[in-house]
């Protein structure tokens, strides 16, 4: 029997179509596990027991937000795999750093392996398992204390975009694993603490499968504890707006 779902940690439901579920994914999570305990796919299963076969077509880690895409049919699930092998599944994560990279955009293409001193991490550079990884990132704001950045995967390796980021000397705020600190002081004394990696699946660009044509946009404002992570480093734009 599996342990029951937190209920402080909603999922619900961002869209939903004949080959499509798209759900908003709270921090604290996981979107899998290896046993039957709570997780965003048992979590999927409840919320839409009609469908054919639910498939996870991207995951996030469990400290993570966001958008989490599954498809509700094998054909939708080969569909999207094809979409991602031409470069037509698109994901825009809002991520914070305190050291932001000196250029205004890039990409990041070191290959990632298992870490040899803990095979639960990562590492850029060779090793077990060693695959080509890609990220794209720009410095979308420069704050009084650090950046938020957009950051870009063009290919799904486990931690990527937090292992990249560590590699490019601009580890995430808030995350511990990868040597991201977790306060900053402001200007007026205050302590700015963050509890969790501040990383959150914001965007997606995705074929519209049940159609057979044309592309979904979707999109996800932050929660509460990214905005008030961000205000205290110093931003002052109005993330619910998704451009």
């Amino acid at each position: 029997m599996g342990r029951l779902p937190n209920s402080a940690l909603d999922v619900r439901i961002v869209h939903r179509d004949a080959a499509l579920l798209v759900l908003a994914k709270p921090s604290g999570l996981p979107t899998t596990t290896p046993d039957d305990a709570d997780c965003v796919v048992r979590r999927a299963q409840q919320l839409d027991p009609d469908a054919e076969r639910l498939h996870a077509t991207s995951r996030l880690d469990a400290e993570v937000s966001g958008l989490v895409t599954f498809a509700r049919t094998p054909q939708a699930a080969e569909a999207l795999r094809e979409a991602r092998a031409q470069g037509r599944y698109g994901r825009r994560y809002i991520a914070l750093t305190l050291t932001p990279p000196a250029e205004h955009e890039g990409a990041w293409d070191g290959t990632i392996a298992i870490d040899p001193r803990d095979r639960r991490k990562r590492v850029v550079g060779p090793g077990a398992q060693e695959k080509h990884a890609r990220s794209r990132f720009t410095v979308h704001e420069r704050l009084t204390h650090g950046a938020l950045l957009y950051l870009f995967p063009e290919t799904g390796r486990t931690h990527q975009l937090r292992v990249h980021a560590l590699a490019a000397g601009a580890p995430l705020f808030g995350d511990r694993v990868y040597g991201g600190p977790t306060r900053a002081t402001a200007e007026d004394g205050r302590v700015v603490t963050a509890r969790r990696t501040m990383l959150h699946c914001a965007a997606l660009q995705l074929p519209d499968v049940a159609a057979g044509q044309g592309q979904l946009s979707l999109s996800l404002p932050p929660p509460a504890d990214f905005v008030s992570a961000y205000q205290g480093l110093g931003g002052r734009r109005d993330l619910s707006d998704p451009g």
